[in-house]
């Protein structure tokens, strides 16, 4: 029996996934402000090197966070002891470039969501099928909504979240062609100003609201 972990409430509420790659673990606290305010309800911190200062980040963005609607997760994920690793710091769920069937087994067995990057049709069942909570579509930009929308006449219970590429202007055609969310970097998250990434986030929060209205 396949066992997959509940989707984080906030894919749903806001339909967005902020992506924060090398942010300053001093000025995350703040940027998760920015994002709350925005109504962006998921953040995805990235594993990049050294991943000493990400895990920082993402345990300061845990414990500013606990209690309010914003959920936590770490990106990049790349093996079971980055992904142990990150959990230990705060990570309420994990997202990957790729699809490694056993680690998102590891995941789901945990109670985690785990959200593993795919491109083909073959590669998102291999990734549903291991337990994905989501599949990350990757590189979105370069797949684009008709994909998404073809994809889900076979496949229609599979969550896609577009992610790579995406931006403000594409976002609202991913969502219309079935998408669960989308992912948002440096657009969003980039420039680190928590005044600029709430008007950002509410932005994004907006146009994928009226796109779902309007499927």
């Amino acid at each position: 029996m396949i066992v997959r972990p509940a989707l984080p409430p906030g894919l749903h509420q806001g339909g967005v996934v902020a992506i924060g790659r090398r942010l300053d673990a001093r000025r995350v606290a703040a940027i998760a402000d920015g994002l709350l305010r925005g109504g962006v309800r998921a953040f995805e911190l990235t594993l990049n090197d050294p991943e000493a200062e990400a895990l920082t980040a993402i345990e300061t963005v845990a414990r500013h966070a606990e209690g309010s609607e914003l959920t936590v997760g770490a990106g990049t994920v790349l093996s079971i002891e980055a992904a142990g690793r990150a959990i230990d710091a705060g990570a309420r769920f994990v997202v990957m470039p790729h699809t490694d069937a056993a680690l998102v087994a590891w995941a789901a067995e945990r109670g985690v969501p785990a959200f593993p990057g795919a491109y083909t049709p073959t590669e998102i069942l291999a990734a549903w099928r291991a337990g994905a909570a989501a599949v990350k579509l990757f590189p979105a930009s370069v797949a684009g909504p008709n994909f998404v929308r073809e994809f889900r006449g076979p496949f229609p219970d599979v969550p896609l979240v577009p992610t790579g590429g995406v931006t403000i202007e594409t976002a609202p055609a991913f969502i219309r062609a079935g998408a669960l969310a989308v992912g948002l970097g440096s657009w969003l998250t980039g420039d680190g100003d928590p005044a600029g990434i709430a008007e950002r986030g509410a932005q994004a929060v907006r146009a994928v609201a009226e796109a779902r209205a309007g499927r």
